[in-house]
């Protein structure tokens, strides 16, 4: 990717969040990168830690540079509404125009792709969403396999429930819906319409997407290949991190293997 310029006031118009729970190494690595690569340049960085009780919330207490929000709660909650609450702490603080999301398995190793994306908004005010609609960078044969066979099972079950059989409800062949992994939010629109990210039981920011393209607003979707050449992202990382998934499951495995290439690599620094 070409070299883009992060300019002071352009910086000054964004902020980033992340939301933390129970995934200290991970966090760290995270938010060594993000300083690493905009440390200097005075963009506010909110973390909001999710009743996280352990290692990680103590390692977030000790860093100065960044804005800790630590959420409590009286009675457990899912974690994607846990995490959309969390995201509304921060839209309710910002004072800046637009808000970058990230996630802690989202590791930045080029700083570019904030004003790529920042440039996309600032340039197109009707704009109200960039990111992407994938978690991963399939590639183009296993991506066109992933479309093929989603179009097939949708299909196949809409003619089972059209001819009295009983089947599973089809589910959408394509991906519509920004995934916060890495997402760039004009919070100054979402603001002036009082809407939030977290707004029902759906994941955060889904019926956000929805009210503001039927208000006429414009979601911006980067391509897989485009994102990223900028950053890694461990699928479901943080749900790993946190022993959401059995040690044998597949996203496990590929969470533990990328988390020690990232220590190997830094070993090498």
């Amino acid at each position: 990717m070409n070299n883009i310029s992060l300019p002071t006031e352009s910086a000054k118009t964004f902020s980033i969040v992340i939301v933390n729970y129970k995934t200290p190494e991970i966090t760290k690595i995270c938010l060594d990168l993000l300083r690493q690569h905009i440390g200097n340049q005075s963009v506010p960085i909110w973390v909001v830690d999710n009743y996280s009780a352990d290692e990680s919330t103590e390692y977030l207490r000790t860093l100065n540079w960044i804005n800790l929000i630590e959420r409590s709660v009286s009675e457990p909650e899912p974690g994607h509404i846990a995490h959309g609450k969390a995201l509304d702490l921060v839209l309710e603080r910002v004072e800046t125009d637009y808000l970058f999301l990230l996630h802690t398995d989202t590791f930045i190793f080029d700083k570019n792709v904030f004003p790529m994306m920042l440039n996309k908004c600032i340039n197109n005010q009707k704009i109200v969403a960039v990111g992407c609609v994938e978690q991963l960078n399939r590639g183009a044969t296993r991506t066109l396999w992933r479309f093929s066979s989603r179009l097939f099972k949708h299909h196949f079950r809409h003619l089972k429930i059209s001819i009295g059989l009983r089947s599973r409800e089809p589910k959408p062949y394509r991906e519509v819906y920004l995934k916060s992994f890495c997402t760039l939010w004009n919070c100054k629109l979402i603001k002036q319409h009082n809407l939030h990210f977290s707004m029902d039981d759906r994941v955060p920011g889904y019926t956000l997407q929805d009210r503001m393209t039927e208000l006429g607003y414009i979601v911006e979707l980067l391509s897989p290949r485009k994102i990223f050449s900028c950053l890694d992202h461990i699928q479901s990382g943080t749900v790993a991190a946190a022993g959401g998934y059995e040690k044998t499951h597949r996203r496990t495995k590929m969470y533990n293997n990328i988390l020690k290439r990232l220590n190997n690599d830094d070993r090498k620094v």
